[in-house]
C-alpha cells in the first residue's frame, strides 16, 4: 500500500522538474501546463499591469516616435525646402505643402521664400484691419452702406409750458371818476372780442364836458367844440358815440368802456354799483391770438442755436419750430424761436428759451405743456463753416452733407471708428472726424463725416461691433499688420471652414452674389482715372492670377513696366509681376488682345 502511494503518477508534479516516467510530448505538455496555464498566472497579471503603466507614462514619447516612423517621405522633403505657400488676399493663410487652396476665398496659394513675408504697415488713420470668412460675415450679419451726400437737419427737442404772450396782456382802467352802472362782462375767463362793451360808467364830470360840447355846437364855436371833443376822446368815448351825442343834441348819461383787444378776462376788479377813481383797474385782458412756450434746453445744444444780439426781434425769423401738445397730440403747431435767455441755470445746466406760436381757434391753452422741436439746417451751423472740400461746400448750400449711419460708428471715447470694406471679407477700421448727430431721410440718424472717408466708400452699417470684436477677441486676425494689435499677447486664430451655399446669396441691396461681384467691380474701377479704367476694363484679368477678375479684390494696382501700364488684382501680385517684366507685358498684351477679339463683331 505504501509502495503504491510512493509510485510516481501523472498527477505528481515532481516539484520543479517533470516526473521521470514522462517522455516526449507528454513531458513537453507537462512543462507547458506548469509554466503557462497553472503556476505563472499571477506573473502574467503582473506583467500586463506593468505594460499598461509603461504605455500611460510614455504615451507622448510613443506618439512622437509613431509620427516619425509613419511620416511620408514627400512631406519631409517639403518641410526641408525653404519654401512656403500663402494667400495674397488673406496673408494669415500660410501652408507648407503645395497644391492647397485658401479656405476663405478658395484661391490657389502662391509660393514664396519662407520667412520673406513682412508685415504691412497700416496707413495713417487706419487703426486695424481684419479678414473674415464668408461664414463669419453671414454669422455677424454684416451689411454695407455706400457713403454719399444726404439731406440732413439737426433736431433739438425741448419740453416747455404754454404761457400768455406778454405783449398781448393789458389792463382796462377807468379814465374818469364815476359809478359802475352796468357790467356787460361780469365773469372771469369770459372771451371778448375787440370793441365789445365791457361796462357802462356814469360820471358827473362826463356830463359837464358833454354839455360843453353841445353848447359849443349850438354857438358854432369850433375851438371849444374841438377841445371838448378831444377831452371826451381821451376818456374813452369813440367818434361814433360822439357823433350820436351831437346828432341827438342831448347828453349821454353813461360812458361805454370797450375792449381794445380780442381775448379773455384774466381778472375782474369791480362790481356793479361800485364807485371808481380815475386810473383804477377794471379788467385784466389777455390776447390769445399768439402764445409763448417757455422751455429748457441743455447747454450742450447751445452751439446749434443762433447767437444772442440783445433784443428778441433780432433773431433769425427763418428758425422755425414745431410743437405738439398732450391735449391735441395729432395736430402740429408751427412757430419760431423768439428769445434765448442770457444765463444758464446752475442747478439744471439748462438755458431757458422762448418760442412764439400762433394760436388758431385758441387751441393752445396757457398752463398746459408742449413738446417743441427745432429743425436746424446744416448751412446755419457754425461747425460746418470751414469745410475744406469744394464739393462738400457746394452740397452744404443745398443742405446736404457726407454722412454715415449711426449704426456704423464705434465710439471708443478717445476716437470714433468706422469699418470700411476694402474687398469682400476684408475690412479696415478708419479713424474719422464726425459732426453732431443729425436726422436724415426716413427719420434715420446720421453722423456728418468731416474727415476720414470719401464719397463712394462702402462701410459696415450693420454688424460693425461684431467686426470690431473680431479684431479684439482674435488678435491674430487683426494684428497681422503693423499697428493692428489690440493687445500685447497674440493668440492663434482657429480656422473656420466657411459654408458655401448652393443658392445665390443676396446682399443688403437685394442683389445676388453675381450681381454683387459686378457691382464691386464697377465701384472698384470707378476709383481709377478715366484712361486707366479703359485699360483695366480691356485687360479684365490679373496678369499673375489669370482667373482673378480685376476689381473683385478692390481697386486694381497699377504697375508701370518699361513705361507701359499693367494692372494686377492686389498688392500680393506686385512682386511676382515685377520679377519677370517681359512675361508680364506679354501676358497683359495677350489679355487685351483677347478682349478686343471678343468685342469685335
Amino acid at each position: 500500500m505504501y509502495a503504491r502511494d510512493k509510485q510516481p503518477s501523472l498527477d505528481d508534479e515532481g516539484g520543479l522538474h517533470a516526473p521521470p516516467e514522462l517522455t516526449g510530448w507528454r513531458k513537453a505538455w507537462w512543462w507547458f501546463d506548469f509554466i503557462i496555464l497553472v503556476k505563472l498566472a499571477r506573473l502574467r497579471f503582473i506583467a500586463i499591469l506593468a505594460l499598461i503603466g509603461v504605455v500611460i507614462t510614455q504615451w507622448e514619447w510613443l506618439l512622437a516616435n509613431y509620427d516619425k516612423w509613419t511620416r511620408p517621405a514627400a512631406s519631409a522633403t517639403a518641410a526641408a525646402v525653404d519654401i512656403e505657400f500663402f494667400c495674397p488676399m488673406h496673408p494669415t493663410i500660410v501652408r507648407s505643402e503645395p497644391g492647397q487652396k485658401c479656405p476663405i476665398c478658395f484661391m490657389p496659394l502662391s509660393k514664396r521664400k519662407r520667412g520673406s513675408s513682412t508685415a504691412e504697415p497700416l496707413p495713417a488713420g487706419i487703426v486695424s484691419r481684419v479678414q473674415l470668412s464668408p461664414y463669419r460675415v453671414v454669422l455677424a450679419g454684416v451689411q454695407t452702406f455706400r457713403i454719399d451726400y444726404q439731406p440732413l437737419t439737426k433736431q433739438v427737442t425741448a419740453v416747455g409750458t404754454i404761457e400768455f404772450n406778454e405783449r398781448g396782456q393789458l389792463t382796462v382802467a377807468a379814465r374818469v371818476k364815476g359809478r359802475i352802472e352796468q357790467l356787460r362782462v361780469n365773469v372771469t375767463g369770459q372771451m371778448v372780442a375787440a370793441g365789445d362793451v365791457l361796462a357802462e360808467l356814469y360820471s358827473p364830470d362826463l356830463d359837464v364836458t358833454v354839455g360843453n360840447l353841445l353848447d359849443a355846437q349850438r354857438q358854432n364855436n369850433r375851438e371849444l367844440l374841438a377841445a371838448a371833443r378831444v377831452r371826451l376822446t381821451r376818456w374813452g368815448i369813440d367818434d361814433d358815440q360822439l357823433d350820436d351825442i351831437l346828432a341827438r343834441g342831448s347828453a349821454n348819461a353813461t360812458l361805454k368802456i370797450r375792449s381794445p383787444v380780442s381775448g379773455h378776462v384774466i381778472t375782474k376788479y369791480v362790481r356793479e354799483g361800485q364807485y371808481v377813481d380815475e386810473g383804477m383797474p377794471l379788467y385784466d385782458l389777455a390776447d390769445l391770438s399768439t402764445v409763448w412756450v417757455q422751455a429748457q434746453i441743455y447747454e450742450d445744444d447751445l452751439a446749434f442755436l443762433p447767437a444772442i444780439h440783445g433784443s428778441p426781434v433780432e433773431f433769425d425769423q427763418s428758425l422755425e419750430v414745431t410743437a405738439t401738445t398732450r391735449a391735441i397730440p395729432n395736430e402740429t403747431f408751427r412757430g419760431r424761436l423768439s428769445f434765448i435767455y442770457p444765463h444758464v441755470d446752475e442747478r439744471t445746466r439748462t438755458v431757458a428759451v422762448r418760442f412764439e406760436l400762433p394760436n388758431p381757434e385758441y387751441k393752445l391753452r396757457p398752463g398746459s405743456t408742449a413738446r417743441v422741436t427745432l429743425q436746424i439746417k446744416p448751412q446755419s451751423l457754425r461747425s460746418f463753416a470751414q469745410l475744406d472740400n469744394d464739393a462738400s461746400r457746394e452740397e452744404l448750400t443745398k443742405g446736404r452733407l457726407l454722412a454715415a449711419p449711426e449704426g456704423a460708428v464705434i465710439d471708443t471715447g478717445s476716437q470714433q471708428i468706422v469699418y470700411r470694406e476694402l474687398s469682400p471679407g476684408v475690412y479696415e477700421g478708419v479713424a474719422v472726424k464726425l459732426g453732431p448727430r443729425m436726422t436724415g431721410p426716413d427719420h434715420v440718424d446720421y453722423y456728418p463725416v468731416l474727415r476720414g472717408l470719401s464719397r463712394g466708400d462702402r462701410i459696415v452699417a450693420s454688424g460693425s461691433f461684431l467686426v470690431d470684436a473680431e479684431t479684439r477677441l482674435n488678435p491674430a486676425a487683426g494684428s497681422i499688420y503693423i499697428g493692428g494689435a489690440s493687445g500685447s499677447a497674440q493668440r492663434p486664430s482657429s480656422t473656420v471652414r466657411p459654408s458655401t451655399p448652393e443658392t445665390p446669396t443676396v446682399d443688403d441691396d437685394g442683389a445676388t452674389s453675381e450681381e454683387a461681384d459686378r457691382n464691386q467691380i464697377e465701384e472698384s474701377l470707378a476709383t481709377l482715372a478715366p484712361d486707366d479704367r479703359k485699360l483695366a476694363e480691356l485687360q479684365q484679368f490679373c496678369v499673375v492670377l489669370p482667373k482673378s477678375r480685376l476689381g473683385v479684390m478692390g481697386p486694381p494696382v497699377k504697375l508701370l513696366i518699361k513705361g507701359q501700364p499693367v494692372f494686377v488684382c492686389c498688392e500680393g501680385c506686385r512682386a511676382k509681376a515685377l520679377a519677370d517684366p517681359d512675361a508680364t507685358l506679354n501676358k497683359a498684351e495677350t489679355l487685351r488682345s483677347r478682349s478686343q477679339k471678343l468685342e469685335a463683331p
